[in-house]
């Protein structure tokens, strides 16, 4: 260990030893600088570092050292989004924790009760746990939370970024808030993450209200020199139909039932590049997992070699992602996983050596996220692998076909990758669903609530549900109340209702996000997962799950299971997945990327810079630089290069003025019915200089508003409300529209701040 390292000895002598035993030349920069901020436990902190730089170590070092210090034994409650993830730490922190004589505690559905009931006893060393297991802590045992927090010195939040902008992260901190009040005191709290964007939001984030204070460690090392290829597929107009003459059942023969060629030249591509080593594969869905998966699978047997790839998704069971997880961190045999974002965490699965995408990704920050596995290894550059498919052009080709939309959002993503840029956290969100949960949790905490003592707890200033007014609290508690989810005692007191009391004492109480209603699926009575219930489930229909084929035999409505057997032959259907949110910036550099007059970016392969170059001429074609509106017969596309929230306002803005609209793309596509392209324009140019209307009117004709759990419990008004708050931007959308008016009517004032390329 490095003399020089002042941190170091701010460290308890007997992780001083540790360190030496373990071979450390020198602690990263990352530990450097956050070490003095955590070891006095007197201030909230984020360290924000590349994966495999030590994070962990950063945090938990000086947080031990501070309870090895402290005059009576203290306790750290790490909290991560994963069960998985809680496995992996206890690993790691078990070892070093067992020479200093502190307990590590983990804790969630699969640990055994006795093992709680030990914590619950002495109540010191380190809790690792998910906000549904601490929730459920809060609910059944509110009346001995102070006994078993008294000693609680930090809060330590992992992979921070996977929370912020979403229910768990709204339930997180009024989970943090409410024990905090129990105790009476703020404890520190520490946030850990490779993928923040915003380090301010991120900070207000960790402590609402507060996020000034928050001590911010940011590393800029650690980061792999980056290898990138992208390769082009063009998927044919014609597809041959390859069952001719076999075994081919009653629809296999329909135009629609045809498969795509292009997956399988993909999976050559990846079979002969990936085999004898470690890799990521990330398609867009787990429907695409299982395809490829399949694929791949069918190429080892083909060519009589051990099959090295494995699936990887939310719907598989356990015990197969778990075969998968093994399978990548034992060093015998190579393994590469086909995966959705469940492996895009920070699971310990090893080092890897590339990461292959196929489609663009989510999100900016998901690709860095995701190439943060690769490149650990000591002189090993990170390699990202992306293939893109695009339709071959034909008579009538789409607009996505002409500019090639695929392969140029992938080109734009990895450009602001390579620039160091990725999405902001997505904090706008109000998550009133999580309210609602909050609400009925507290009033199980404490046996009863008043309304005023629910909003000071929950809606205060620097409260996660703050700028919510007293006069909505009200509206919600009276909508609770017909919902039968509270009641309320001639004393003010509230109390759960018949429903409330219902879906409290149900252990998917203490989960803020919603679960898709899935069927299981069981051959030879070994569950293997399960499968969304929006799919289509009939006797004798084949589907592919964990890569294999499956007849279905049985299906039982009332246990949600389905019965299968193993099955060869025929194509079965596939089940699709979401993509995530497109961010203005990426659209905004989609369309400098087709108006630049420079070589396609190297990473490109041949077929790739094709449709790059046939977008841009495209593009100058049709004259899309200057051009808005694209009329289209019975609709109009308005060309605004937008982000999916600014999108989604101009829709509903449209949709306040008769209009059917919606998101598409790089724009909005807009139904005419009897009017006209002029009247579309018209109709933006007065929304422009025209108050914008509330919510309840401006989206009086929007339907499927249910987002997240709870919202069937929002009267209209806050549904409508945390709608917009967390799929709308407002702002963008009429600075849009402004601008656009400022263009039609020059005489008009441009509005300050309008982007470049808005319009």
């Amino acid at each position: 260990m490095s003399t020089e390292s002042s941190s170091f000895h701010l460290l308890d002598e007997r992780i001083q030893r540790f360190i030496w035993a373990e071979g450390w030349e020198s602690l990263r920069d990352a530990q450097e600088a956050a070490i003095p901020l955590i070891v006095n436990a007197d201030r909230d902190v984020i360290v924000a570092a590349a994966t495999a730089t030590g994070k962990t170590e950063a945090a938990f070092l000086p947080a031990l050292t501070y309870l090895l210090r402290a005059d009576t034994s203290g306790l750290i409650v790490y909290i991560s989004p994963l069960k998985a993830l809680i496995n992996d730490q206890f690993g790691r922190l078990d070892r070093l924790c067992e020479q200093l004589e502190i307990p590590v505690w983990p804790w969630h559905g699969d640990i055994p009760s006795s093992t709680k009931a030990r914590f619950r006893s002495k109540r010191h060393g380190v809790l690792l746990i998910t906000p549904e297991s601490l929730e459920a802590m809060l609910c059944t045992r509110g009346t001995s939370l102070a006994a078993v927090f008294e000693r609680l010195a930090f809060f330590v939040v992992d992979e921070l970024h996977a929370f912020i902008g979403a229910e768990r992260g709204k339930q997180l901190q009024a989970l943090m808030h409410r024990i905090d009040r129990v105790l009476g005191r703020a404890v520190p709290r520490v946030g850990l993450s490779a993928t923040l964007g915003d380090m301010g939001l991120a900070a207000e984030f960790l402590r609402p209200g507060n996020g000034k204070t928050v001590s911010i460690v940011e590393s800029k090392t650690g980061g792999a020199e980056l290898k990138v290829l992208v390769k082009g597929y063009e998927e044919p107009l014609v597809v041959k139909d390859e069952h001719d003459g076999a075994e081919a059942s009653d629809g296999d023969k329909e135009e629609d039932q045809r498969e795509p060629v292009t997956p399988a030249a993909i999976a050559s591509h990846l079979f002969k590049s990936l085999r004898g080593s470690n890799n990521l594969v990330f398609p867009n869905s787990r429907r695409e997992v299982e395809r490829y998966t399949y694929l791949l699978g069918q190429l080892a047997k083909k060519q009589q070699v051990p099959n090295e790839f494995w699936p990887h998704h939310g719907s598989l069971s356990k015990e197969i992602r778990s075969e998968t997880e093994a399978a990548l961190k034992q060093s015998e045999h190579p393994a590469s996983a086909i995966c959705t974002n469940s492996l895009e965490l920070g699971i310990d699965i090893g080092a890897v050596k590339s990461v292959a995408q196929i489609g663009p990704p989510p999100s900016v920050a998901s690709l860095r996220q995701r190439l943060g596995r690769s490149g650990r290894r000591k002189g090993e550059p990170a390699v990202l692998r992306g293939y893109c498919i695009e339709q071959a052009i034909g008579p009538g080709a789409s607009l996505a076909t002409e500019l090639r939309l695929g392969t140029l959002q992938m080109t734009a993503m990895i450009s602001l990758l390579l620039e160091g840029w990725f999405e902001p956290p997505g904090a706008s969100g109000e998550h009133l669903s999580t309210l609602v949960q909050q609400v009925l949790s507290h009033i199980a905490q404490n046996g009863g609530a008043t309304i005023g003592q629910l909003y000071g707890l929950l809606c205060h200033p620097e409260a996660p549900f703050a700028g919510l007014s007293k006069e909505a609290f009200a509206d919600l508690i009276r909508q609770l109340g017909q919902n039968e989810l509270v009641m309320q005692e001639s004393s003010g007191l509230l109390l759960h209702g018949r429903v409330g009391e219902k879906l409290v004492n149900h252990y998917d109480f203490y989960a803020a996000f919603a679960a898709e209603e899935e069927f299981r699926i069981v051959a030879g009575g070994r569950p293997l997962g399960t499968l969304p219930v929006s799919q289509v489930l009939a006797v004798g229909q084949r589907i592919l799950f964990a890569g294999k084929t499956w007849l279905v035999e049985e299906v039982d409505d009332q246990r949600k299971t389905i019965f299968v057997v193993r099955s060869g032959g025929g194509t079965p259907p596939l089940f699709s997945g979401g993509t995530g949110r497109t961010h203005t910036r990426v659209r905004q550099r989609m369309r400098e990327l087709l108006e630049s007059q420079d070589r396609p970016p190297p990473y490109l392969d041949e077929v790739a810079a094709r449709f790059l170059i046939e977008a841009r001429t495209y593009y100058a074609s049709r004259h899309l630089a200057e051009e808005v509106l694209l009329d289209q017969g019975r609709q109009v596309l308005l060309l605004t290069w937008l982000g999916d929230a600014g999108n989604e306002a101009l829709a509903c803005i449209l949709m306040r003025r008769g209009f059917v609209a919606a998101a598409s793309g790089p724009g909005v596509e807009v139904h005419k019915g009897e009017r006209s392209a002029e009247d579309v324009l018209d109709a933006l140019v007065d929304a422009a200089v025209d108050d914008m209307p509330p919510f309840d009117l401006l989206l009086a004709d929007v339907r499927n508003l249910l987002r997240e759990k709870w919202d069937w419990a929002l009267p209209d008004s806050l549904l409508r409300r945390a709608y917009a708050s967390l799929c709308l931007d407002l702002d963008e959308g009429l600075l849009w529209a402004r601008r656009l008016a400022h263009r039609i009517n020059p005489g008009s004032k441009a509005p300050a701040g309008a982007p470049a390329t808005a319009a």
